[in-house]
C-alpha cells in the first residue's frame, strides 16, 4: 500500500527580502548618505567604525551590509560591487552569509560577556575575505558594561576589522564610543520617493494598482520602506484578478473612507450639526476605529490649510492625492476660511488625544463634532478669529442684513445748516469720511431734524463730557448704521453687546462683556472704523477702544449701544411695516441667519 502524497505548500518570499538593495544604488531616498560612504571607498578612506541611525525600516542594516560586501569585493574595496566573485554572491540579501561578517542583535547579546567573546574573536584575521566586520544592531541596547568592554577594541583596531553600529536611539550609546565613530544619520523616505518606488515593484510583480491605493500605503508605511513594503505585499496577497482596489484598501488598512471625511467637511462649513452627527453614527456602525476617524479627520484638516495657502500643492510635491480627489480637497479649502480650518484643526487633535483609550468613543466623536459646531462660543484669540472669519464668510456669500426702511413719502431736501445756524462745514484739519455722506430723507429727515444740535466738534473737556457722552447715545443708532456699511463684523459686534462706558480725554471707552471680544476689538482696529462713523454722523473725532466691564467710565446704567437703549436700526416706526417678512427684523434673526448657535445676551 503506497503511503499517501503529501502537499507543499509554496510560501512566497516577503517583498522586504525579494527587494532588499545589493549596492548603494539601490538604497531608496538616502542618498544623503549612500554618496558619502561611496565616496569614502573610491578614495579608499573607510573608517574603522561607523554609525547608523534613524527610524526602523530606512536602510541602516541593509547599508551595513552592502558597506561589508563592497569592502571585501575582490574588485573592492569598491563602491559598487561586482555581484559575480564569492564574497559578493555570500554576502547577496537572500545569500548564505560569510564567515567574516557577523551580524549581532544587542538586544540579545548586549552582556559584558557577549562583548568580552566578541573582542577575543575580533582580533583574529579573516579566513576568506580582506576585511573582518562586525554589524551591531540595535546598539543602544548595549549595556554599559559591555560597551565599555568593546571600547578598547573599537579605538585600537586592528587593520582588517571594521565595526557597524546602527540604531534607531544614538542618543542612547554612550559618548565614547560614539565619538570614535563616523555618525551618519539615516531618514524617511519622502512620500513621493516612496511612492515612485512601490509603483516600480508593482510594475516588476504584474500587479495592477488603482488611483489612490499607493498613496494609502505610503500613509500607513509612515515614510519606512521596510513598513510600506509590509503593507503592499498584504494588499498583493489579498488582491483579486482586478488588482489593487481602493475600496478593499481602505478596509484592510483600517482607514476612514473618502466619502466619510467629505461629508464631515461639508457639514462643518454648512454649518449643518445634524448631517454631522449622522456621520459619527456611520463611522461606528461602518466598524471605523473612532480613533482612526480623528486621525484621519485632522489629515483632512491639514490637507485642507496647505491647499488654502498653496493651490498647487500637488504639483509642488506637498501633496499626494489622485486627481479627482484633489477636485474636492480644492472646493473644500474654499469653502472655509483658513482661520476656521485653523480652529477646526485645533479642535480635531485635541480630542485625538482624549479618545486615546476612551471607554466611550462614540460619545467622545460627538463631543468632538459638537465642538466643530460651537467656533462661536470659543473664547480663546483662535476662536475669536474663527467667529470673525465665519461672520464675513457667510456676509460675503449674501446673507440677508438687516432690513433698510421704506420712505412712505418723497425724499426731504437736505439740511445745509444745522438748526443753531451754524456752519455745517467740518473744522479744518479734522479727518473726514472720504465718501460723502448722503442727504437723509423721508422719516429718517424728519427724525434727524427733532434731535438736539450739541457742538461736539471740540475736544471734550471736564465740564462739557457728559454732555458729549449724552450726544453720542442719543446718535449711537446712526453711528452703528453707519459702521454697518464701513465694516459689517465690527457692527455685529457691537449691535446688542456694547455699552458706552466713558468719553474723556478724546478716548471713547466702549463696554464689551466677553474678554476676547474686547480683545480682538482692539487687535483688529475695528475702533477706527468706529471712529469714522462717528465723524459722519455725530462730526467727532475721537479715538475708540473697547473696555471690559467696570474697567472704564462710570457704572451709571445708561442706554447701551443697541437696541435696548436707542432706536434700532431701521426705526420702529409704522414705516418699517413695508419691509420683507422674510428678512430679518433684529439682530436675533440676523444672528440665527449667520448660523450662531446661541444669541449673545
Amino acid at each position: 500500500m503506497s503511503a499517501p502524497t503529501s502537499r507543499v505548500t509554496r510560501v512566497s518570499l516577503a517583498l522586504y527580502r525579494k527587494y532588499r538593495p545589493a549596492s548603494f544604488a539601490e538604497v531608496v531616498g538616502q542618498e544623503h548618505v549612500t554618496e558619502p560612504l561611496q565616496q569614502a571607498l573610491r578614495a579608499d578612506r573607510v573608517h574603522h567604525a561607523y554609525l547608523f541611525s534613524g527610524p526602523r525600516g530606512c536602510g541602516k542594516t541593509s547599508s551595513a551590509r552592502i558597506l561589508a560586501r563592497s569592502l571585501n569585493c575582490e574588485q573592492g574595496p569598491t563602491p559598487d560591487p561586482c555581484g559575480k566573485c564569492d564574497s559578493c554572491i555570500a554576502l547577496a540579501p537572500n545569500g548564505p552569509g560569510s564567515i567574516d561578517v557577523t551580524e549581532l542583535d544587542a538586544a540579545t547579546h548586549g552582556l559584558v560577556d557577549d562583548a568580552r567573546d566578541l573582542r577575543e574573536r575580533a582580533i583574529y584575521a579573516p579566513v576568506q575575505s580582506r576585511y573582518r566586520v562586525y554589524i551591531i544592531d540595535e546598539a543602544h541596547q548595549l549595556g554599559p558594561g559591555a560597551a565599555n568592554a568593546l571600547l578598547k577594541i573599537i579605538e585600537e583596531p586592528p587593520p582588517y576589522l571594521k565595526f557597524v553600529f546602527a540604531t534607531t536611539e544614538p542618543e542612547k550609546i554612550i559618548g565614547t564610543i560614539r565619538s570614535r565613530t563616523h555618525h551618519y544619520p539615516f531618514r524617511l523616505v519622502p512620500p513621493g520617493v516612496l511612492q515612485a518606488h512601490l509603483e516600480s515593484l508593482c510594475q516588476a510583480e504584474g500587479v495592477a494598482a488603482e488611483s489612490g491605493v499607493l498613496p494609502l500605503v505610503v500613509r500607513a508605511g509612515a515614510g519606512s520602506v521596510r513598513d510600506s513594503l509590509s503593507v503592499l505585499d498584504q494588499l498583493m496577497a489579498a488582491a483579486g484578478p482586478e488588482g489593487l482596489t481602493y475600496a478593499r484598501a481602505v478596509t484592510l488598512l483600517g482607514f476612514t473612507p473618502s466619502a466619510l471625511l467629505d461629508a464631515t467637511v461639508d457639514a462643518v462649513a454648512a454649518g449643518d450639526g445634524s448631517e454631522l452627527f449622522t456621520v459619527v453614527d456611520r463611522v461606528i456602525d461602518s466598524g471605523v476605529d473612532p480613533r482612526r476617524f480623528a486621525g484621519d479627520l485632522l489629515e483632512r484638516w491639514r490637507d485642507l490649510l496647505i491647499l488654502a495657502q498653496v493651490p498647487d500643492a500637488l504639483d509642488q510635491g506637498l501633496m499626494h492625492h489622485p486627481a479627482d480627489q484633489m477636485d474636492v480637497l480644492l472646493r473644500q479649502s474654499k469653502a472655509l476660511s483658513f482661520a476656521e480650518l485653523t480652529h477646526s484643526a485645533d479642535v480635531t487633535a485635541a480630542a485625538l488625544n482624549e479618545i486615546k483609550g476612551a471607554t466611550a468613543p462614540r460619545l467622545l466623536l460627538e463631543i468632538l463634532v459638537a465642538r466643530l459646531m460651537l467656533s462661536a462660543a470659543d473664547d480663546s484669540d483662535l476662536g475669536y478669529t474663527a467667529r470673525l472669519a465665519k461672520l464675513e464668510r457667510l456676509l460675503a456669500g449674501g446673507v440677508p442684513s438687516a432690513p433698510t426702511p421704506v420712505p412712505a413719502t418723497p425724499a426731504a431736501p437736505a439740511r445745509s445748516q444745522p438748526a443753531d445756524g451754524r456752519d455745517a462745514t467740518p473744522t479744518e484739519g479734522r479727518v473726514t469720511n472720504s465718501e460723502p455722506e448722503a442727504a437723509p430723507a423721508g422719516p429718517e429727515a424728519a427724525a434727524a431734524d427733532e434731535r438736539p444740535d450739541v457742538d461736539v466738534s471740540q475736544p471734550a473737556g471736564p465740564a462739557d463730557a457728559n454732555s458729549q457722552l449724552h450726544q453720542v447715545r442719543v446718535l449711537w443708532a446712526d453711528v452703528m448704521e453707519a459702521l454697518k456699511h464701513r465694516k459689517r463684523t465690527a457692527w455685529l459686534l457691537l449691535y446688542e453687546k456694547s455699552r458706552l462706558a466713558d468719553l474723556n480725554d478724546g478716548v471713547l471707552s466702549v463696554e464689551l462683556q466677553r474678554a476676547g471680544d474686547v480683545k480682538g476689538f482692539n487687535d483688529s482696529g475695528y475702533g477706527e472704523y468706529v471712529r469714522q462713523a462717528l465723524i459722519d454722523v455725530a462730526d467727532l473725532d475721537v479715538q475708540v477702544i473697547a473696555v471690559p466691564p467696570g474697567q472704564d467710565g462710570s457704572r451709571d446704567p445708561g442706554p447701551s449701544g443697541g437696541a435696548a437703549a436707542t432706536a434700532p436700526v431701521g426705526g420702529t416706526s409704522e414705516e418699517d411695516e413695508s419691509v420683507d417678512a422674510d428678512e430679518p427684523s433684529n439682530p436675533e434673526d440676523l444672528l440665527r441667519a449667520l448660523g450662531a448657535t446661541r444669541v449673545p445676551d
